[in-house]
């Protein structure tokens, strides 16, 4: 578990990204010798391939560490898509290997104006052309499209069904639309793209035509574990910094902690984060000893992901309230997680899309699934 425990932050960059809501190459760059010095480059990723081979319980405890930066600066700490497992030994060597290294960089374009939560309103299309492909149409909230050099993007074979296809960036046919401006201030963008007529080899098709659905179904599955972790650590940092101002702060010739009024939401805090971290683990850990199938991961993953999320923004919310002025200022980090982590209740699903697959497994399975401890063996 080398450098999980002593993962070095880039907290002295969050001020100077929010105010100039990102940061350029070359403050970035000592960052990314940072990662790689510290082996913390795609910890995802088997250590035969120049990964970091962390158990999904050991990627959770580095990412909590991560989620304690504001402005998304735990994205610089790249984790390639885990369903780029699924390359052929020649897209593994132009795509995956060189992301690994920190040569190149992916991002995941799935999402389009009418396809969200529902993806049945898939409009992308990628039309059979010989024994290759034609790729229109378009995507949005492509995070970290304004650094990736190529794209995983899921698109309809017609009569074949949802297909995930490899494309560089400077492609012909591929443009960045436009980058819209959002609540936070992220270290990197997630800018819409539009596709016109991009000519795909056979060789780009990643996994097989048709499982695109199923890729992306695995990739949610580790990014809501990931995102219930980061929550962790961004929600803890919130409480840190108001229990401290909390403890020196006076008014009225007392300390403000000793006002229920204040003690009694930080208890609460207390309280939840130690509930969502004993969850996470908990699952992170049942991956890890393989006492999880596929299908139950799936719910559990959205159970904890809703816990986390809903979690990390009632303690943000609690916490800018005890700094009460300096909780709106961006100088203090909980203002600034209070923007930052309200997309987490949203992205890789809404806390109400987590609700729908909670209650379509116990249709299925029963609560036990999902809520009960893990069998022996």
């Amino acid at each position: 578990m080398t450098g999980v425990q002593t993962c070095a932050l880039p907290i002295s960059l969050e001020i100077t990204c929010d105010e100039q809501d990102g940061l350029t190459p070359e403050q970035l760059a000592p960052t990314y010798r940072g990662v790689l010095d510290a082996h913390l480059n795609a910890v995802n990723m088997p250590a035969e391939w120049g990964g970091q081979g962390m158990t999904i319980f050991e990627q959770v405890l580095s990412q909590e560490q991560l989620g304690r930066s504001t402005n998304a600066l735990w994205d610089v700490v790249w984790r390639p898509a885990n369903v780029l497992r699924y390359c052929t030994e020649e897209q593994r060597e132009r795509f995956l290997i060189p992301e690994i290294e920190g040569k190149r960089r992916s991002c995941y374009a799935i999402t389009e104006a009418d396809a969200g939560s529902d993806p049945s309103h898939l409009a992308t299309t990628a039309v059979r052309d010989g024994d290759g492909f034609v790729l229109n149409g378009e995507k949005w909230y492509v995070t970290v499209g304004d650094v990736a050099d190529y794209q995983i993007v899921v698109a309809e074979v017609p009569g074949e069904g949802p297909t995930s296809f490899l494309i560089d960036r400077d492609q012909d046919g591929v443009e960045e639309f436009r980058v819209p401006r959002y609540m936070h201030h992220f270290v990197y963008e997630h800018p819409i793209f539009r596709y016109h007529d991009v000519k795909l080899g056979p060789e780009r098709v990643l996994g097989e035509v048709g499982e695109g659905y199923s890729l992306t179904k695995e990739w949610f599955m580790e990014e809501r574990l990931m995102i219930a972790a980061r929550c962790l650590g961004g929600a803890e940092r919130c409480l840190e910094d108001a229990f401290a101002y909390a403890e020196e702060r006076v008014q009225f010739g007392e300390r403000i902690i000793d006002f229920q009024g204040v003690s009694f939401p930080l208890a609460d805090a207390v309280a939840e984060i130690a509930a969502a971290r004993a969850v996470t683990y908990q699952v992170a850990w049942e991956v890890t000893e393989g006492r999880i199938d596929p299908k139950t991961l799936h719910a559990k993953a959205a159970a904890i992901k809703l816990f986390a999320s809903e979690m990390a923004n009632r303690v943000a919310d609690s916490c800018v309230q005890v700094l009460g002025g300096r909780g709106y200022m961006r100088e203090n980090a909980v203002e600034r997680f209070y923007r930052d982590l309200r997309v987490d209740r949203i992205w890789e699903g809404t806390s109400e899309i987590q609700k729908v697959v909670l209650v379509n497994e116990m249709r299925k399975r029963g609560t036990h699934a999902v809520a009960a401890w893990p069998k022996e063996g």
